[in-house]
């Protein structure tokens, strides 16, 4: 798999955390910082637990690529819930 960008601030590479998606320059997982984020950690806290290495506007595109990412699958987790 080759490296793959999403936005300015995200990239999924192969040679880094198993291609898992991470901010750009970092072994940050976006996941691990959209758990934060849905905890309701502000998001100025996120980035100076991060030392500085994520921005604003990088947590902005992991919150824009995760709702999209949503809405197009958003059956396929109605299936799974209505199914439990």
């Amino acid at each position: 798999m080759p490296r793959k960008t999403f936005g300015k601030c995200l990239v999924a590479d192969p040679r880094i955390c198993h291609g898992k998606l991470t901010f750009k320059g970092t072994r940050i997982l976006v996941a691990d910082v959209l758990d934060l984020v849905a905890k309701g950690i502000d998001w100025g806290m996120i980035v100076k637990q991060c030392h500085g290495s994520i921005t604003r506007q990088g947590i902005a595109e992991a919150v824009s690529l995760a709702g999209r990412a949503f809405l197009e699958h958003a059956e396929e987790y109605l299936k799974k819930t209505v199914s439990a």
